[in-house]
C-alpha cells in the first residue's frame, strides 16, 4: 500500500495552497514540509495492524480480523482488493462480505480457479496458474500496474 500513499512512479507534490496552510504553523519550516509531503491515496494495509489483530482474534474470531476492519474502516465509495491465491480463504472470503454490505468496490487477486472470490467481487484478477508461488509472483506485477494506473488517474 505504500505505492499508493506516497509517489510510485511519479513525483505527487502537494499543492501551493497546503504549503500555506503549513506556514500558517511555522513560515520557517514550510517549504520543508511542503518538500517532504506526497500526494497521497488513502490506503490502509489491513494485515499491518498488529495490535488490532491480536485482540480481536483472541478475543472474538481469527477468520473475522479482516471483516471487522473493512467494518470500521470501510466507507461506501471506498474499494478493497484482496489476495487470495485459491480464491477461498476464509478470513478473505468474510472482509470481501462484509465489504459489500457496507458498499465498497471489491477486487480480488486469486490464482486460476478463482474460488468463491469470484463469484462475490466486483472484479476478480485471476492468473492462469494454479501452483501458490507462480500465483503470487503474477501478482506482483498487476499490483504495481493497477498503482501506476490510480497513479495516473489522481496525479497524471
Amino acid at each position: 500500500m505504500g505505492e499508493l500513499m506516497k509517489g510510485f512512479m511519479s513525483k505527487r507534490p502537494v499543492p501551493a495552497e497546503m504549503r500555506d496552510k503549513l506556514a500558517m504553523y511555522g513560515e520557517a519550516e514550510a517549504d520543508y514540509l511542503a518538500g517532504h509531503l506526497q500526494g497521497a491515496l488513502p490506503a490502509i494495509s489491513l494485515v499491518s495492524q498488529s495490535a488490532l489483530s491480536t485482540a480481536f482474534i483472541n478475543d472474538v474470531a481469527a477468520d473475522m480480523v479482516f471483516a471487522q476492519q473493512v467494518y470500521g474502516y470501510g466507507r461506501p465509495g471506498d474499494a478493497l482488493l484482496v489476495f487470495s491465491t485459491s480464491g477461498n480463504s476464509l478470513n478473505v472470503v468474510r472482509a470481501v462480505q462484509v465489504a459489500k454490505a457496507v458498499g465498497l468496490t471489491t477486487i480480488a487477486m486469486t490464482g486460476e480457479s478463482g474460488g468463491r472470490l469470484k463469484e462475490l467481487c466486483d472484479i476478480a484478477i485471476r492468473v492462469p496458474y494454479t501452483s501458490t508461488p507462480d500465483i503470487q509472483e503474477r501478482h506482483l506485477p498487476i499490483y504495481h500496474a493497477l498503482c501506476m494506473m490510480l497513479e495516473e488517474a489522481f496525479f497524471g
